[in-house]
């Protein structure tokens, strides 16, 4: 197992100008999921190291490739092709469904990028109709638009605004349709519900 490790440690830093750096990726993936070093979690774990290698290599300029749906909605294809590659070196099926993994969720962050981005603009919009309140509020939204399940204790701090203040604020929000509040009375949490919707859309759901 360690001698596995080590060469797939080696693998993932050894400059190989012979082989296109999305290729490495794939044959890296096949590599963990062989090796599966851990007794449980080993697809999501064995997912991420993917992106963050595209990231090392200069191919992403942040970690916004998310290759785990593709994974999902071809599941029994994906296993298939990972058994084949072990049992029949099957590497150019692997590659050509790894490479239209990639193109396809590119195009599903591209679109998600730019619903977020009207997303954005419409609730600014609303923001800005809100008056003497617009100015903080906006701050809120922005700071809403990275926080999307928010605390108003947190908010208040980070802020820099008194609880009552940031109450206030979180009732415009509310009311104008941006958060939603849960059910609990103690340590509340507020979401930005329709970033939430895009952000996940195809995964698990977030729960309160």
């Amino acid at each position: 197992m360690l001698e596995c490790l080590d060469n797939f440690e080696k693998f993932l830093h050894e400059d190989r100008a012979d082989l296109p750096v999305l290729v490495q990726a794939a044959i890296a993936h096949v590599q963990f999921e062989s090796i599966h070093p851990f007794l449980d979690g080993n697809g999501a774990i064995g997912r991420l190291p993917i992106t963050l290698f595209l990231c090392t290599r200069g191919v992403l300029t942040a970690p916004l490739l998310y290759l785990s749906l593709y994974f999902k909605r071809n599941r029994s294809r994906y296993y298939e092709l990972l058994q084949k590659v072990r049992e029949e070196g099957a590497w150019e099926e692997w590659v050509r469904f790894f490479l239209t993994g990639i193109a396809e969720s590119a195009e599903d962050a591209i679109s998600t990028a730019k619903r977020l981005m009207a997303l954005r603009a419409a609730d600014k919009a609303k923001v800005a109709e809100l008056g003497r309140a617009t100015p903080n509020a906006m701050r809120l939204y922005e700071l809403v638009s990275h926080h999307p399940i928010i605390s108003i204790p947190f908010a208040s701090r980070k802020l820099e605004l008194s609880h009552q203040t940031c109450s206030k604020l979180f009732l415009h929000l509310v009311a104008i349709g941006i958060l939603k509040g849960d059910d609990r009375q103690r340590s509340r949490n507020f979401r930005y519900t329709a970033f939430l919707d895009i952000i996940c859309e195809g995964t698990e759901p977030i729960r309160p």
